[in-house]
């Protein structure tokens, strides 16, 4: 396999988990407080790598897309580890216990 092609692989595979990771998250506070806007914030934060991702990945610049991809994937699952976020999925998340 060439690198070019295991690149793309590569980065189709880590766009695919992160869409299904954002798909699962929910926030995680309850109340309107400064944790909710930081919640919405790193969701915020992490759709927009994801967006900007599918545009370099689309024009085929598969290592920014891949690094944009896990850009945003580093927003969600710290937001899981820390509590922000609602995740159960040890298979998605790094998760605290």
């Amino acid at each position: 396999m060439s690198l070019d092609k295991e690149l793309l692989d590569y980065t189709i595979k880590y766009r695919s988990l992160l869409e299904k990771a954002l798909g699962t998250i929910k926030i995680n506070i309850e109340n309107e407080s400064f944790l909710k806007d930081m919640a919405k914030n790193y969701r915020e934060m992490a759709e927009n790598y994801l967006a900007d991702g599918k545009v370099l990945e689309n024009n085929g610049d598969y290592i920014r897309a891949l690094a944009s991809y896990s850009y945003a994937y580093g927003w969600i699952d710290s937001g899981v580890r820390i509590g922000l976020f609602y995740g159960v999925d040890r298979n998605l998340f790094t998760l605290y216990k």
